[in-house]
């Protein structure tokens, strides 16, 4: 099935004056050709000020750009999802791997998002945090207008306590060890941008007991401090640990950046393939005030002998 398409808007900064509607799209989004982006130009699903644009019209500071990108086919991905606990504030569900929590990399209707909105049509839970694509576990929603202030609130303090599950390669010889280095911007011919390890980002904080060794891989409990975009993957990467799995990051904490002349195939944050899962949550309920601690079964591959706190 075809999904309804989308509309990607966007306001022309002042680096971007002066270029043509052509040279913008084929400079900034090189996931397409040249060639593409001037048939899309000439199909009208290019507007500017919410008028269809030609490609040759030269750009000003402030104008409204919009794609229309028309409906296209989503890849299968596993939709269903298991509520952990729910009441009139708060939602939390365990999402299968695979599955993207809000719209992006391809996908819209094949998103937690989108099946929440089939499922509560009147007041659609709102997702307090994210999980990367191809990690499972609890995600908390909110469902009042109270409980979005209150749960945002604790995650800006630090007060919710989340704590996962990973797989890595190799074995680090201490049981308990802390990784603190910074996770920022790298530029990425593709995509613009990809987060990764690099010294002028922003303060990451992640604390890692290893609870079960193997000869070549570990299971490590990790509690994050912080929330960077793809922090688990990128801090043990660094720590010379990337998950096991992982086709983007690799020792360093470095992602794999393509050569653009290359025709190999490019990996991306959403890609699949490792193993991490939100094993743990714990917060304050919103309205009581109660201390709630939920988990979710991790995947085979995630088990362990003792299960973690």
């Amino acid at each position: 099935m075809l999904n309804s398409g989308w509309i990607y808007r966007e306001q022309v900064d002042r680096l971007s004056a002066g270029l043509t509607i052509l040279d913008y799209y084929s400079k900034r989004y090189t996931h397409s050709s040249r060639n593409e982006w001037c048939d899309r130009i000439n199909k009208q699903q290019i507007w500017l000020n919410g008028k269809p644009a030609t490609a040759e019209i030269e750009l000003q500071a402030g104008q409204q750009l919009a794609y229309h990108r028309p409906p296209w086919s989503e890849p299968d991905v596993p939709l269903s999802f298991q509520v952990i606990y729910e009441d009139a504030d708060i939602l939390v569900i365990a999402k299968p791997s695979g599955l993207p929590v809000i719209p992006g990399g391809g996908f819209l209707e094949h998103t937690l998002l989108r099946q929440l909105q089939r499922e509560y049509p009147q007041d659609t839970p709102i997702p307090i945090h994210r999980l990367g694509r191809g990690t499972s576990g609890l995600v908390l929603l909110a469902r009042s207008t109270l409980a979005r202030s209150h749960l945002t609130q604790q995650m800006r303090h630090r007060q919710i306590t989340k704590v996962y599950l990973a797989l890595a390669e190799g074995c680090s010889p201490r049981d308990y060890f802390s990784i603190n280095c910074a996770i920022g911007k790298i530029p990425h011919p593709i995509i613009g941008y990809i987060y990764g390890a690099t010294e002028t980002g922003l303060s990451a904080e992640s604390h890692c007991q290893v609870i079960k060794r193997d000869t070549d891989k570990m299971i490590v409990q990790v509690t994050i401090l912080t929330g960077r975009p793809h922090q688990i993957r990128i801090h043990l990467a660094a720590a010379g640990f990337p998950l096991v799995g992982d086709p983007l990051y690799t020792i360093g904490g470095k992602p794999r950046i393509p050569d653009p002349t290359s025709n190999h195939h490019s990996t991306f944050p959403g890609d699949c393939g490792y193993y991490l899962h939100a094993y743990s949550l714990s917060f304050q309920h919103p309205q009581t005030g109660a201390n709630l601690h939920l988990t979710a079964t991790p995947p085979q591959e995630l088990s362990t002998e003792y299960p973690p706190m």
